[in-house]
């Protein structure tokens, strides 16, 4: 059973990684559907957040059906990261989370994300002062190091564990890595079975099939797997790995109702809590999953990912239903 502070998640739960411009309420609401059994924000600028600064605070948007949920944060002044945590808690998450993990450069250069990986005494000092900032359970996201020479997440542990965190999740790969070459979760196990570490380890990192989710669960032990990349545009991964666990069986794969259902409640969330041109222009990352393998869908993909026009992008997915419902029907 993993437990993060007082809230019970069963065994071995299933995340939502925190992912920019992804990790959004209309995303989220979806996976949710399909049995997330919780999911975290974007990442929230501290500076932004403590500045006021309008998509840094709409990122606290949470919705009652969505819980149980983290805010995740990044940061790297002390000062900037307690006031934070304390704004964070005006929003009533369950969980605070703090992202020592982000490879992309804008973050990194300000020793934000996975820049403090070649800090670990600033990053347990950072931690500290969040923990004892808040009320809320406070968690971490990070990366198995800066570079292969620096790999000392078993140390970052033990530390962040000894200053109050609640639960670490740990993607296996390293900063220098980025998203590039096939994540290592040998360390990610290695900190699990430390005799000393009490809290839930929680491993990331290239989970996009239910046999996956599977076999890194037994092999490695972990508490619990997160996902990212492999649910945008599929949130059914999650409904997926759930009843393999169950079952050892595989479900078929989504319908073209389902698809085009997920995609239209996507989009017309989007357009309610983005705006009518963010709302268009973001849902865009996630159509090609929605609709791969489906034969010369070149033409309507197309429409779905250079439209600026509602209209003509609801339209085009019902003619997507339509078109491929037929052809459902007589492969079935």
């Amino acid at each position: 059973m993993l437990r993060i502070g007082s809230m019970e998640l069963g065994e071995c739960p299933l995340f939502l990684a925190p992912m920019e411009d992804v990790s959004d309420p209309p995303f989220r609401a979806l996976c949710k559907a399909q049995g997330c059994d919780m999911m975290y924000t974007e990442f929230i600028s501290v500076e932004g957040l403590i500045r006021d600064a309008e998509k840094s605070v709409q990122k606290l948007d949470i919705y009652e059906e969505e819980r149980p949920i983290g805010v995740q944060i990044f940061g790297a002044e002390l000062d900037s990261m307690m006031r934070a945590a304390e704004i964070v808690e005006e929003a009533r998450p369950e969980v605070l989370d703090i992202n020592y993990g982000c490879p992309v450069k804008k973050v990194v250069c300000k020793m934000a994300g996975a820049g403090i990986l070649r800090d670990i005494d600033r990053m347990v000092k950072l931690t500290d002062a969040v923990v004892r900032s808040t009320n809320l359970p406070v968690t971490v996201k990070t990366r198995l190091g800066w570079d292969d020479s620096s790999i000392f997440i078993e140390e970052v542990a033990e530390r962040l564990q000894d200053v109050g965190i609640k639960a670490l999740a740990i993607h296996g790969r390293t900063r220098k890595q980025m998203y590039k070459g096939e994540a290592d979760w040998e360390p990610i196990a290695r900190v699990k079975e430390n005799p000393r570490i009490r809290i839930p380890i929680i491993g990331n990192g290239d989970i996009d099939s239910p046999q996956k989710a599977a076999e890194y669960r037994d092999r490695y032990g972990v508490d619990g797997i997160m996902i990212g990349r492999a649910s945008i545009g599929y949130p059914w991964i999650f409904r997926e790995i759930k009843h393999y666990f169950r079952t050892g069986e595989l479900l078929p794969p989504p319908t073209v109702d389902e698809r085009v259902d997920a995609a239209r409640q996507h989009l017309l969330h989007s357009l309610q809590w983005k705006g009518e041109k963010l709302g268009v222009l973001e849902m865009r990352r996630h159509y090609t999953n929605y609709f791969r393998g489906f034969p010369n869908i070149k033409t309507y993909r197309k429409i779905l990912v250079s439209s600026q026009d509602p209209g003509e992008l609801l339209d085009t997915l019902e003619t997507i239903r339509e078109v491929y419902r037929e052809q459902e029907a007589l492969v079935a």
